[in-house]
């Protein structure tokens, strides 16, 4: 095994990339999601964050959301170029491979098969997510790292911006 991915050790989860996009505009759980990542790029909090995750996050916030391409992209190179032990490249085939057993066997994505697949591989269980649909996948814990009356909020603001499209 490689020695660098050896002495990484993240027993507190993986970061999805749902809780990075609100960091990328104005919203009710922006600050929330500033300082969780913050937290997490500290190693405040003992959590992976894997780079797909912030490729995801870029993807959501301007497809699905769309936010300012060059206001997510400068969030997330000031993520990228942090030089933060929080960032966790690797994507091994066993990994990949069990990410589409997941992503197969409960019908979600295959990004979040890799994140389930690479928490388990890390022997964690914990994903941070606000992605309510992972909570069926019962080999692992989803833990929304928020205030629910704030993610409330967060739903609401998006909706409501969706239905003024």
């Amino acid at each position: 095994m490689d020695t660098q991915k050896e002495s990484l050790a993240y027993p507190d989860g993986v970061l999805d990339a749902s809780v990075i996009v609100p960091a990328c505009f104005e919203n009710p759980l922006k600050v929330h999601s500033i300082e969780f990542i913050s937290e997490v790029m500290l190693q405040k909090r003992r959590v992976a964050l894997p780079i797909p995750a912030v490729m995801g996050a870029y993807h959501i916030a301007t497809r699905y959301l769309r936010v300012s391409k060059i206001d997510v992209k400068k969030v997330m190179e000031g993520i990228l170029r942090s030089g933060s032990p929080a960032l966790y490249p690797y994507i091994a085939p066993g990994i990949a491979a069990d990410c589409l057993d997941y992503a197969t066997v409960y019908d979600i994505e295959s990004w979040d098969g890799y994140i389930i697949s690479l928490a388990r591989s890390m022997g964690s269980t914990i994903i941070y997510s606000l992605d309510e649909e992972l909570s069926n996948v019962k080999e692992i814990t989803v833990v929304n790292p928020f205030p629910q009356d704030k993610v409330k909020q967060y739903r609401d603001f998006l909706e409501r911006g969706f239905r003024e499209r």
